[in-house]
């Protein structure tokens, strides 16, 4: 248990220093991804740090993605 909540401690704080740049849906999207991908990475690979860092990455990633097209169809970029 103290493994798991390590590592979501890890990918949350992972999130906030990706988060540091970007418009207001680019750093909502980078830090939820960055949240569920390491969430998702640490219960597919049963709590492996490196799954859950590379799954915070990867959803941090996407996210952030997600985020840029969000200010691009509303104008704000």
């Amino acid at each position: 248990m103290t493994k798991h909540l390590l590592a979501i401690a890890i990918a949350l704080t992972s999130a906030i220093g990706l988060a540091g740049c970007g418009s207001r849906a680019e750093t909502v999207g980078t830090v939820g991804g960055a949240a569920a991908g390491g969430a998702l990475g640490s219960a597919v690979t049963g709590g492996s740090t490196i799954g859950t860092i590379g799954g915070a990455a990867a959803g941090g990633y996407i996210g952030n993605q997600m985020g840029e097209e969000y200010d691009r169809r509303h104008g704000r970029r």
